[in-house]
């Protein structure tokens, strides 16, 4: 029997991680990289993704790769999914991380250029890399796809109703890729809760902390770092039996 510290480890592996240059993307790049694995860090911006990735060499010694990506681009998934391999040879572990819920006044007031951006970045992107590196990890016989939905994906309010249509939607993703890509391949998702990262500079924070004190069990939102033991779990062989799985951190309550 194998303990926790083999459980969880990723050596050698190859985890790939969308928006993986800041937030909860940024903390499960370098809690895989501090895992044993090499990583590809992918996010709009080079910059930033080769800084994370200098400090992964650093901090950890792993290899890393940072790859410049618009996740809401069919064509480049394509090339990122083609850096990777070219890169290291595999992708071990796939996060579709990236994700944006842009603020609106009215939902009349929504166009069909923001929806299909929300929905390119939410839906079509993790749709297309799953699709192109789950084939490839079926062809290596091994491999974990981990996707990020939101609890607004099971609670939508008025002001996501783009995202949320999205992230329920990942939801579904989540349990046919799961069956589609078994049984060789596993494939999960964590719905976080409200986390504390950039996307929460444009909360009126007040009345969000009013609200937590009924709404979340923990009375707070989440911070960055909270979200890495779900997915190491999920990346990981701590989790060789659990697929097509929906896991909520959110502090409890409706998040």
């Amino acid at each position: 029997m194998r303990d926790a510290n083999q459980l969880f480890d990723l050596s050698d592996k190859v985890a790939l991680v969308t928006g993986g240059s800041r937030g909860m993307g940024r903390e499960m790049v370098l809690a895989f990289a501090r895992a044993g694995a090499d990583v590809v860090i992918a996010s709009r911006k080079l910059e930033s993704c080769e800084t994370l990735a200098e400090q992964v060499r650093k901090e950890t010694g792993r290899r890393a790769l940072p790859v410049a990506c618009n996740v809401s681009e069919w064509g480049q998934n394509e090339r990122l999914a083609e850096a990777a391999l070219a890169h290291f040879g595999r992708v071990d572990v796939l996060v579709n991380n990236a994700g944006m819920s842009p603020l609106y006044d009215h939902v009349a007031n929504v166009s069909e250029a923001l929806w299909d951006k929300v929905l390119g970045v939410n839906l079509k992107g993790p749709f297309r890399l799953t699709a192109l590196l789950g084939k490839q990890m079926v062809e290596q016989g091994r491999g974990s796809i981990v996707f990020v939905s939101s609890t607004g994906s099971l609670h939508p309010s008025g002001g996501i109703i783009p995202y949320a249509a999205a992230k329920a939607a990942v939801n579904a993703m989540t349990v046919g890729f799961a069956h589609h890509f078994g049984p060789t391949v596993r494939v999960n998702c964590i719905i976080p809760g409200p986390f504390l990262t950039d996307i929460s500079k444009a909360w009126d924070m007040k009345a969000f902390e009013q609200r937590a004190k009924t709404d979340i069990f923990l009375r707070r939102g989440g911070q960055a770092e909270e979200i890495v033991g779900a997915a190491l779990y999920f990346a990981s062989e701590a989790s060789s039996f659990t697929t097509g799985a929906h896991l909520e951190v959110c502090g409890g309550g409706i998040g």
